[in-house]
């Protein structure tokens, strides 16, 4: 007859999904810390309506109430939550610059500097996108407390300027605009003239396209190199001779996620709202005229090649 201990258990190895778990418990689970939360940002119209329905609801909470001596100083505080929240990604911002910037000094064409540096340009990306919106929250909430109050907001501390809304109707100075577009730029891609190369992806004549590289960069030798990140075509063999030049380029590849069939279109505009110095357009596609097309209307100089 066998007899069996079972208080006796062998120890075993901690397995990875233990091991998982137990940094969970004491870390916390961050989601999206190391990559850009591909989650859409909410509606300008749902913003609207839930600001006006917080503030309502604290107005009629607080009316004919001994409270309501403190109802301009809890609607001013309201406002003062979007404003600060604008001030912090802000800093956030400035932190991103600067880390880009030290990015660019480190690039030592290893794939994981490269990385690391498109991480920091979609983490700039999303910064800039967060702050419209919050700026969209505290511009709805100054409207509400204006409303119901009939005083205007001013905050403390901090500028009420709203990028989101800073438009050409707003202010009629083309050259205004573009010096504030290029600076919104600056965030995103390295200092130095930028230079565009849009092409299809059956065009092959590499001697051209280098040809005609090696001359803008012989005016610009800090030029830096935009393009689509094509896998191949003339945008791939303008990103070769960036590697074998030296030179900084950034590849604007489209955000099929997010903008479905328009994501080609809304790359090209992201492209342009760097304010390039020209465009080098080779034959391709619809897109790559679109592109062409767009920056000749903002006055930016377009150089086609190859019969495009």
């Amino acid at each position: 007859m066998t007899r069996t201990d079972d208080t006796f258990e062998p120890l075993h190895a901690e397995s990875s999904t233990a091991r998982v778990l137990a940094e969970i418990q004491m870390y916390g689970y961050r989601p999206f810390e190391d990559e850009p939360d591909p989650r859409p940002l909410p509606e300008a119209d749902r913003i609207g309506g839930a600001v006006a329905d917080i503030f309502d609801a604290i107005a009629a909470t607080l009316t004919e109430t001994r409270l309501e001596p403190d109802l301009e100083e809890l609607l001013w505080s309201a406002v003062n939550v979007f404003h600060r929240m604008v001030n912090r990604i802000e800093t956030e911002l400035d932190r991103n610059e600067q880390a880009q910037k030290r990015g660019q000094q480190e690039q030592d064409g290893s794939e994981i500097r490269s990385v690391e540096l498109e991480r920091l340009i979609a983490e700039g990306l999303t910064l800039i996108e967060r702050r419209n919106a919050y700026e969209l929250f505290r511009g709805e909430a100054k409207e509400q407390f204006e409303r119901l109050t009939m005083s205007a907001w001013r905050p403390k501390t901090g500028s009420l300027v709203s990028r989101r809304t800073m438009t050409a109707s707003m202010i009629d100075s083309r050259d205004f605009l573009n010096a504030r577009r290029k600076a919104e730029g600056e965030l995103l891609v390295p200092p130095g003239p930028k230079v565009v190369v849009t092409g299809g992806l059956d065009f092959n004549d590499h001697m051209l396209i280098w040809d005609r590289l090696d001359k803008v960069r012989a005016k610009h030798p800090d030029m830096v190199l935009l393009h689509g990140g094509s896998p191949k075509g003339a945008e791939f063999i303008a990103s070769r001779w960036a590697d074998h030049r030296q030179i900084v380029q950034i590849a604007f590849k489209p955000d099929w996620t997010r903008h479905k069939k328009a994501a080609p279109f809304r790359r090209n505009d992201a492209m342009l709202d760097t304010m390039p110095i020209g465009v080098l357009h080779f034959p391709g596609s619809g897109i790559n005229a679109n592109l062409a097309d767009k920056a000749r209307r903002l006055g930016i100089p377009v150089w086609r090649f190859g019969g495009a």
